[in-house]
């Protein structure tokens, strides 16, 4: 009996998710190497130090876990969702006491040392938001058109929200904002709720916006120095002294749009099919720092190295993901299922959005991942078990 139900459910996985997943995460190994390729071996690098290695660590413990996340069914693991929530929370909250979080790069502090390994919540805080939030609007609709109901969903928001923004970590911060309100949107809260909320979300940033670009020093609301720049940057604003020279203001101009320009650079010098894996001068001569290649700019690195037709594989790869996760979305036996699949799809969806966008200055930088390409242990925990619960909603399914 039991083997009986293992070949079911092995039946009822979506094993094209599955192979567009493995695809992604190997082109994340293979260019997370060609990225870093030049200087591990200008360091003489052992192999099993290098990124690469690291990344195929972090991927096949993602898929231990993304497994079990598939056995176990999502309604069972829903009944803990509020428990793991807090703990999440409890968990944001304590990146923010120095001693306990840690920072790196412009001085934000997300990440908890845990000797050799380091945890970033605000990663793992997105999905323990779903399955909060899922949880939480599955009860029946009439509920939901009850302010007091709405603003508890509201709560669950702006928690996670508030505490990642304060690290600071305003694009993992922002991807919360479309997850919640479409899922809000699925679960039938009156769409007049959810307008003052967009009204609200838009006037605050329109707000944010005219601070930065038009507000005197003495005036502007308090952003750390790089967000503020990158903000100009992607306006084409100068933000130097008013005292400055002219040379003075084009080096910070320069200098502060660096690696924009580098990855505009890369992806429109790669022409149809690159110039060959390990080949892109942009990343192995520096220009493309790489401090970043292999993370916040691995998408730049794969369109210089193969080009359009690199680009486009990997846009359709994370199509066939979108697609099959809308169509377990409608599926699903349930609204908790619904929800959960809705969560994730538009997580996965916000994130290549973002990353891409600011690759090709779309979008400002704000340091989001690529899910499964770019290079992050956390990153890539948390967008497999992502993964795993998509394939639990399709396995667990309505039966035709």
């Amino acid at each position: 009996m039991y083997e009986s139900a293992l070949n079911e459910r092995q039946r009822r996985v979506d094993w094209l998710m599955v192979a567009a997943v493995l695809g992604l995460m190997l082109l994340g190994v293979i260019f997370i190497a060609s990225a870093k390729m030049a200087e591990e071996t200008a360091r003489q690098v052992p192999w099993y130090g290098q990124f690469f290695f690291k990344q195929i660590v972090w991927c096949g413990a993602g898929l231990g876990l993304a497994g079990v996340t598939c056995v176990l069914d999502y309604r069972v693991l829903s009944r803990w969702s509020l428990v793991a929530y807090g703990l999440l929370v409890l968990c944001l909250v304590a990146v923010l006491i120095p001693g306990i979080g840690t920072t790196h790069g412009w001085g934000a502090r997300r990440w908890i040392d845990l000797g050799p390994l380091q945890f970033q919540p605000s990663e793992f805080a997105k999905l323990g938001f779903i399955f909060a939030l899922a949880h939480f609007l599955s009860r029946p609709r009439k509920e939901l058109r009850q302010w007091p109901v709405f603003g508890r969903a509201l709560g669950l928001t702006v928690l996670p929200f508030v505490l990642v923004l304060l690290e600071p970590d305003l694009g993992s911060a922002l991807v919360l904002l479309p997850v919640g309100l479409l899922m809000m949107l699925v679960a039938g809260v009156p769409a007049a709720y959810l307008q003052r909320l967009l009204a609200g979300a838009g006037l605050l940033v329109a707000l944010i916006l005219i601070d930065v670009l038009f507000a005197p020093p003495g005036w502007q609301i308090k952003l750390e120095d790089y967000q503020r720049r990158r903000l100009l940057v992607y306006f084409g604003r100068d933000y130097a002294p008013p005292n400055a020279t002219a040379a003075e203001r084009q080096r910070l101009r320069d200098a502060s749009s660096y690696n924009v320009r580098q990855a505009l650079i890369s992806v429109g010098s790669g022409g149809l099919t690159g110039k060959g894996w390990g080949r892109g001068m942009q990343s192995t001569l520096g220009y493309l720092p790489r401090s970043v290649a292999h993370n916040d700019f691995i998408f730049s690195v794969i369109a210089e190295e193969k080009g359009f037709m690199g680009s486009v594989t990997v846009i359709a790869l994370y199509g066939v993901v979108l697609f099959s996760g809308i169509r377990t979305a409608g599926q699903a036996r349930d609204r908790l299922g619904r929800l959960l699949a809705v969560g994730v799809v538009t997580l996965i969806f916000s994130h290549v959005f973002i990353n891409i966008g600011m690759n090709i200055r779309l979008m400002p930088v704000t340091g989001i991942p690529l899910p499964l390409l770019s290079y992050g242990g956390s990153s890539v925990l948390c967008f497999l078990i992502a993964i795993g619960i998509l394939q639990n909603v399709h396995i667990y399914r309505k039966s035709y």
